[in-house]
């Protein structure tokens, strides 16, 4: 059962995790981070949530990455991130990572991958184009279908018509939905793939995992004892407790800063 975070009250789930020997802080970045906004490329993690990320990746034995379906380039540069940053990423639903003081971890799709992935995109192209508001996005893996701007109506009406070309050319990709999003990949992690390896490279001893979406509650699902798991907004969850938004992830996060440097001085 989810229930509802109050910031004015104390919480033994939240203290317990400020104070876990290493703890990894991993958020989803479309919604939780960040506003949901209609042109994806504009998306920018809200100032609070920003300072409370710095903050907490500031602190010792504790590690802060974002975890996105993004395709690694793409989450750089809405996360504004630079070389020199102490945050992780994982892009592509958990097939791709950066490190600091390692940058980018080699994974490229295959020549097989690719030729398909932009064969599919010449084809879908004008298909798409029949549907105002709708845009696809070239992805590493694969192929994301965009249907914020346009009406409920012709977004689906659009899905429905990309089901069917991937039903005949690539039955055997990989078929998310999410917020407003139609998302097929060539590769099968999902974030829960992240969770593990980065949880794995880092030691920790505790995770918080935070997301608003369908395809963020695979990682909230792999979290286990002495983990703490967040939903963002309304819709049936597996974290532990809800925040009503990125604002209140940023609440969230200052709390657990708090508490954690306060328990190591």
């Amino acid at each position: 059962m989810t229930r509802s975070w109050d910031p004015a009250a104390s919480d033994p789930a939240v203290s317990a995790i400020a104070r876990t020997p290493r703890l990894l802080v991993a958020l989803d970045f479309d919604g939780t981070a960040s506003e949901l906004v209609a042109e994806p490329m504009t998306a920018r993690a809200v100032p609070a949530v920003a300072d409370a990320v710095d903050r907490l990746a500031s602190l010792p034995d504790t590690t802060v990455a974002f975890v996105s379906g993004r395709s690694l380039v793409h989450l750089r540069e809405i996360a504004e991130h630079t070389d020199s940053s102490h945050i992780v990423l994982s892009g592509s639903h958990g097939a791709q990572y950066w490190y600091p003081g390692h940058g980018e971890q080699d994974v490229e799709p295959t020549a097989e991958e690719q030729s398909l992935r932009d064969a599919l995109i010449d084809e879908l192209a004008p298909l798409i184009a029949e549907f105002p508001g709708v845009e696809v996005e070239k992805k590493t893996f694969g192929i994301g279908i965009h249907g914020r701007p346009a009406t409920p109506e012709v977004e689906q009406a659009a899905f429905s018509r990309v089901d069917e070309v991937f039903a005949q050319r690539a039955r055997h990709w990989r078929r998310r939905t999410g917020d407003r999003i139609l998302e097929f990949s060539s590769r099968a992690e999902g974030k829960d793939t992240a969770i593990a390896a980065l949880r794995e490279r880092t030691g920790a001893t505790g995770v918080l995992f935070a997301g608003d979406d369908v395809t963020d509650e695979d990682a909230l699902r792999a979290l286990g004892h002495g983990d703490l798991g967040v939903r963002v907004g309304a819709g049936e969850s597996a974290a532990a407790i809800r925040v009503e938004n990125p604002q209140q992830i940023a609440a969230l996060l200052v709390v657990i800063a708090e508490e954690r440097a306060a328990s190591r001085e």
